[in-house]
């Protein structure tokens, strides 16, 4: 009976692991999507035409709106994204945010809460949406787990290592919590192949 079960237990959890990943809509050619963050998709550190999301939008064939506003903190984020929704109508986001908070030592189950409300929000009004996970700066860069965790719950897509990877390298720096014009390619580079394999392109 103990092996019977085993096997049950085995099999259930390889049906898990094999599970496919979040999909999204395509997007047809006229859809919007909407960069949503900080300084990072502003694109601090690069002219800007080499920010990601205008890198992006070259790669993608999409019109890609830039909202990244420079030191802004997810509770700030929160309060502001409904206007963008409603001025640009996307029918995508692209939600980056919670390096500042991070920077400012605020609460992480706050800074959760203003992921997930965002990502709530967009989901309300018929966007979807892809989260984008930021290190946290210690010892070394990691991300936080609330990321797979929100990406987890909403079942979207999750970009969770481009920007590890990325601001682990000093030449795709500008400074020391910036890409430069070549990180940000990559970062967009990392967004474009999510979108495909995820059937948005």
């Amino acid at each position: 009976m103990t092996g019977i079960r085993l096997i049950i237990i085995l099999a259930l959890f390889f049906l898990c692991s094999c599970s496919t990943a979040p999909k999204l809509a395509p997007l047809p050619e006229d859809a919007v999507v909407l960069a949503f963050g900080d300084s990072i998709t502003f694109g601090t550190g690069a002219a800007p035409a080499e920010s990601y999301p205008r890198v992006l939008e070259g790669l993608i064939g999409r019109r890609v709106v830039n909202a990244g506003v420079a030191g802004e903190v997810t509770a700030e984020g929160r309060k502001r994204l409904a206007a963008v929704l409603d001025e640009h109508h996307p029918a995508l986001m692209l939600l980056c945010l919670g390096g500042n908070d991070f920077l400012r030592r605020e609460n992480e189950a706050r800074t959760a809460e203003n992921l997930r409300a965002m990502v709530g929000l967009a989901r309300q009004r018929g966007v979807n949406v892809v989260l984008i996970a930021v290190p946290k700066p210690g010892f070394g860069l990691e991300v936080p787990r609330m990321y797979r965790e929100i990406a987890g719950e909403f079942a979207i897509p999750l970009e969770g290592k481009a920007l590890e990877n990325i601001l682990s390298t000093k030449s795709l720096k500008s400074d020391p919590i910036h890409p430069n014009a070549a990180g940000y390619r990559l970062f967009a580079e990392a967004v474009a192949k999510l979108l495909r394999t995820s059937g948005a392109l």
